[in-house]
């Protein structure tokens, strides 16, 4: 299977445009590489889809928050057919990773990473490869499933928010990076941001920030230094975005993120990943 690689200076030269020459190759040496999820057109490899209805093996439940309902099926990756071995977390080289979130518009509840009784709201699954020869599971009772939507893949750098932790540790200033060069990467980033690995694209402040405020047990005062420090230690695994080709919006063009430490991950522990989502 051939995945989609664009020219990997595209970033770096955009960098050198609007940069002075020893910022922009310091920038771009805080990219990382990701994997870009887009719609899959005739011709274009397959590696996952948005919406639709899951694909689980025998014993395997479907999510559900208890005291509010089944969980909405988002999306399934096929990590054998993703370039695991070009992405710098230690994604599974098998299996399926399916993503679940309760975004029921009927009720108030919401899922947040400072409140461990929500946390149910959202759930990451890891599947075995003979999942894809499973049924597609019907949705429960109650529940409409989003339109499905195959999806390719296209690797490229991922460049830092610019609420990132990661500029701030390489000692960027307010005034080293100008409007003119954020206008420039959201026009290069345009287009519904799902993704796989990577820098995430915030939508508000750092997700990694918000994940290591309820790791620590959400009362921590946001200025304790322990927060940036367990931000650290957390990687995004996965976003989705707001679609419209999949009837998905997640409250005012938002987007759900999914984050994890290394460790775990390559452990398998996917239980211990955690969510927050962001909208404008």
């Amino acid at each position: 299977m051939t995945i989609a690689t664009p020219a990997p200076d595209a970033l770096r030269t955009l960098a050198h445009a609007h940069l002075p020459a020893d910022l922009a190759d310091r920038w771009a040496g805080l990219l990382r590489p990701a994997a870009h999820l887009r719609r899959a057109h005739a011709g274009d490899p397959v590696v996952g889809r948005l919406g639709g209805l899951p694909r689980l093996p025998e014993g395997t439940e479907w999510p559900v928050w208890e005291g509010h309902g089944p969980l909405g099926f988002v999306a399934a990756v096929d990590c054998a057919a993703l370039p695991t071995g070009e992405l710098d977390i230690p994604l599974p080289t098998d299996g399926w990773l399916a993503f679940f979130y309760y975004g029921d518009e009927d009720d108030d509840a919401l899922v947040d990473s400072a409140d461990p009784d929500t946390w149910a709201g959202a759930r990451v699954i890891h599947l075995p490869p003979e999942s894809a020869e499973a049924p597609e599971r019907p949705a429960p009772a109650g529940l409409t499933p989003y339109p499905a939507v195959p999806l390719t893949v296209r690797m490229e750098p991922s460049a830092p928010d610019f609420a990132s932790l990661a500029l701030k540790q390489a000692a960027f200033g307010p005034s080293d990076l100008p409007d003119a060069f954020e206008r420039a990467l959201w026009d290069h980033q345009s287009g519904a941001a799902h993704q796989i690995g990577g820098h995430a694209q915030c939508v508000q402040d750092a997700v990694e920030i918000e994940v290591a405020h309820g790791a620590l047990g959400g009362d921590v005062p946001w200025r304790d230094p322990r927060i940036e420090e367990e931000a650290q230690r957390w990687v995004l695994l996965a976003q989705f975005d707001s679609d419209e080709d999949a009837d998905m919006m997640w409250g005012d063009a938002g987007a759900l993120y999914w984050l994890i430490r290394p460790d775990d991950l390559a452990a398998g522990r996917f239980e211990a990943a955690m969510f927050t989502w962001q909208c404008g």
